[in-house]
């Protein structure tokens, strides 16, 4: 295979290179056992040793989406609320896992804590109706104009403009720019720092990291979709083993089956599926029966004690790396999309 071949089917996977998405994207890739490797930290470029035929890409955050749509990358790492602002109305990009489980933030509308009178969205749809009557705009400062409007055009706030502003958004009702402002927040400290309140129904997205692909692209080489499979598969397998613990013990017991009755008598703490049985074989030939569950960390303690009443010794807890299903629905979802790309059923 030529390099020019190898390259056409290279997976490219793009990085947040910049923001507080960019040290935790890199640790879960860690977590997942997708450790990214990068020459140098000046590096844009850099390579996932255990799935060779990926290549990394850095590039910043608000970048992300653009870069998978136009096919500079087949798959991307971004917050969903980059992608439902800056993606294109032909939806050439789409999230196939829309929660990584960090990166959580909401995108809010806050005013004034001085507006005493303006406590929620009606409130506000008031106040704008008021501004239009007196031949004036309420002015709202955000950095997500497409996410804003289609929000106020759904609940009937027709009237008012939005400001683009660049950088921090909570001076702009003080510097007298903007009447309030529609901003991502996480905790809300800074909003309440800068005497701005968030209004009652006035969350207009709640994001966190999510995966994007650019389906058509995959669907080009069969290479990529299956480097792409293995990628999501380890992905979705970490998010999904994450509230899990494998819980081992031994179990005196006369059968597999009155062993298994045992731990089936609270069947709350007897495993996802119930309890895997098995006999233990030692010098003593006492029955002993080895018993295998697999139990929420919120669980476990009453999960052990459970097991000591039944009689259980030797009891062990570990942390459950991958959880796989019967199927990846990341996946199934990256096919479906591929078909309506390609013009075919879904």
């Amino acid at each position: 295979m030529n390099s020019n071949s190898k390259k056409n089917h290279t997976l490219r996977l793009v990085l947040p290179s910049d923001g507080e998405l960019s040290e935790t994207t890199l640790s879960f890739m860690n977590d997942c056992g997708l450790g990214v490797r990068r020459p140098s930290a000046r590096r844009y470029t850099a390579y996932i040793p255990p799935l060779p035929g990926i290549e990394v890409l850095f590039q910043r955050t608000a970048d992300i989406t653009h870069k998978v749509e136009e096919g500079s990358a087949e798959i991307g790492i971004t917050g969903l609320d980059r992608l439902l602002e800056y993606r294109s109305d032909e939806n050439r990009v789409s999230a196939l896992i829309e929660d990584l489980g960090y990166g959580r933030c909401d995108f809010v509308l806050a005013v004034p804590g001085s507006w005493l009178d303006v406590t929620s969205v009606d409130d506000l749809a008031d106040l704008a109706l008021e501004f239009h009557e007196k031949g004036t705009q309420l002015r709202i400062a955000s950095k997500y104009p497409r996410l804003l409007r289609r929000y106020l055009f759904d609940r009937g706030i027709n009237y008012f403009t939005v400001v683009s502003a660049s950088g921090a958004l909570e001076a702009a009702p003080s510097a007298g720019y903007a009447d309030l402002i529609a901003d991502i927040t996480a905790t809300g400290t800074t909003l309440r720092e800068n005497h701005l309140k968030m209004l009652e129904g006035g969350t207009i997205l709640t994001s966190q990291a999510c995966v994007i692909a650019n389906s058509a692209n995959l669907a080009a080489s069969q290479e990529r979709l299956d480097l792409a499979r293995r990628l999501m598969e380890l992905m979705e397998a970490h998010l999904q083993a994450e509230p899990y613990y494998r819980l081992t013990a031994n179990v005196k017991g006369g059968s597999p089956e009155e062993v298994s009755a045992t731990i089936l008598a609270r069947p709350q703490v007897a495993g996802l599926r119930g309890p895997t049985i098995a006999r233990v074989y030692n010098v003593q030939e006492e029955d002993w029966y080895s018993v295998s569950l697999l139990i929420r960390k919120d669980q476990l303690m009453e999960a052990v004690d459970h097991i000591r009443d039944c009689g259980g010794i030797d009891i062990a807890a570990s942390q459950v790396s991958y959880l796989f299903k019967g199927q990846s629905q990341a996946y199934r979802q990256l096919l479906n999309n591929t078909r309506v790309s390609s013009g075919a059923e879904a």
